[in-house]
């Protein structure tokens, strides 16, 4: 039997996919699962595929993501999306550049997402919040290089809540920032600092 706060989520989801406010972004809305969760993973944008596969980090950054989970703590994939909550600062697929890379979200289509990550937070009242790259990171820290948010943790407060901030680099192939040092060890640190949190610690 879904609890209150799980169904709830599920209804803003259902208003989520439903959205079309940016004619540039290629729909649909992606969402993971409607999981009532302490810890909420907030990424970029999908990608190409997971419009496809209908759900977010579905491809090769996924990849990456989750193994970091694994390796830190013996998380899985299907563990993780079972329970921790995951958003992004935009839901459909950006589309590509004339150079072939994935566009960056306009400030008006990071602002027209806005409330639904908002009304999940408000929702879930998380007490860890994991960023995914620097676009996410940025919605919440003031822009700064990785080598000074990565490997740190942050107090946060929006929405009228207060929560822990975890940052991530992105698990994205086409940076090498996590495989290099000094990224390699202050991701091994930010990883610590998650599997050592108490609302992580809660889900395991």
């Amino acid at each position: 039997m879904p609890s209150g706060r799980e169904t709830a989520l599920a209804l803003l989801q259902e208003r989520l996919r439903a959205c079309r406010r940016c004619p540039r972004m290629q729909p649909p809305p992606i969402c993971g699962e409607p999981v009532p969760s302490p810890v909420l993973l907030v990424g970029q944008a999908p990608g190409v595929k997971e419009p496809q596969l209908q759900r977010p980090f579905a491809w090769t950054a996924g990849r990456t993501l989750f193994s970091w989970f694994e390796e830190a703590c013996g998380m899985d994939e299907s563990t993780f999306r079972a329970r921790i909550y995951m958003a992004a600062v935009c839901r459909c697929f950006p589309g590509k550049t004339k150079q072939g890379g994935d566009r960056v979200p306009a400030p008006d289509e990071i602002g027209n997402c806005a409330d639904w990550l908002e009304g999940e937070a408000k929702l879930l009242r998380p007490r860890l919040i994991l960023p995914i790259g620097k676009l996410a990171i940025n919605q919440f820290l003031p822009p700064a290089p990785l080598t000074a948010t990565i490997g740190q943790q942050f107090q946060g407060e929006r929405w009228g809540l207060n929560f822990h901030l975890i940052p991530l680099p992105h698990p994205s192939g086409a940076s090498p920032w996590p495989r290099i040092e000094p990224g390699k060890r202050l991701l091994a640190e930010a990883m610590r600092l998650i599997v050592g949190h108490e609302a992580f610690r809660s889900l395991v």
